[in-house]
């Protein structure tokens, strides 16, 4: 879907974020992604699965840090392109695979891995479907292998913040408590190891500058003030994130497959 035609008043906030230029969605910001990588442990020649891999820039970034074999899920055909192309434009086609797929139907994947990384996934969905996936991730993972998950935390009025991300963020997005995360986890046999919590970073500008550099930061913020449409939708989350600032936050866990 191009920007021409993307509806900005009814079109999922990452598709909105996304046609502003921002390529990292991640709510506790690149310190979060880095303690998960950090409780990983990664080692050359071991396997990743990521989930909604987009472009490719976390399975390029994974496989050229700590030589891992990754393989990349994605559903939307148009992303699946740009990230294949991205994978042969840094040479790692050997190390690199973009699978376009399907998150809820991960048993298509052949093959079992050491970890399943997954960012701002889980929170975009229903119980139902955080628990159809995490399932899904249960049999992806190797015995003992690690999830390495980051996703968005609801410290106090889950069902207020779920109606009030929903109207605004155009999905089901619905974080959890803590206690509510681990218990989503363990349902689905994974245990969780380690976990940390924190105030959200998303829409951060000192994240987003970290995240993207500052040409690309400036490019976002020029697309932000001359777009009404896409103004109106960023500035209508921010005013959300900042309403529940003190409830809203992260979650970073790495559980593993028992």
């Amino acid at each position: 879907m191009t920007n021409a035609t993307l509806n900005f008043k009814t079109a999922p906030a990452h598709q909105v974020l996304a046609a502003a230029g921002k390529k990292i969605l991640r709510p506790g910001g690149r310190a979060a992604t880095e303690q998960l990588f950090e409780w990983a442990n990664f080692q050359p020649g071991e396997t990743v699965l990521e989930l909604a891999s987009s472009f490719g820039y976390s399975a390029i970034a994974l496989a050229q840090r700590f030589g891992v074999q990754v393989v990349g899920v994605e559903k939307n055909p148009d992303s699946v392109a740009r990230a294949r192309a991205n994978v042969r434009a840094a040479g790692l086609e050997g190390q690199v695979e973009i699978i376009e797929g399907d998150i809820f139907h991960l048993e298509a994947i052949s093959g079992q891995f050491d970890y399943v990384f997954a960012e701002a996934i889980l929170s975009m969905q229903s119980a139902p479907a955080k628990a159809k996936i995490l399932k899904e991730i249960h049999g992806k993972l190797k015995k003992e292998g690690k999830f390495l998950s980051h996703e968005m935390l609801a410290r106090n009025y889950e069902e207020e913040i779920h109606q009030a991300l929903a109207q605004i963020v155009r999905s089901n997005t619905t974080p959890l408590s803590e206690m509510n995360w681990k218990i989503a986890f363990a349902t689905a046999g994974l245990q969780v190891q380690q976990y940390k919590t924190d105030s959200l970073k998303l829409l951060d500008i000192r994240e987003t500058i970290q995240d993207e550099g500052l040409a690309a930061t400036a490019t976002i913020l020029w697309k932000v003030l001359t777009y009404p449409q896409i103004r109106e939708r960023v500035l209508a989350m921010r005013r959300v994130f900042k309403k529940y600032q003190d409830d809203l936050g992260y979650i970073t866990l790495c559980a593993t497959a028992q």
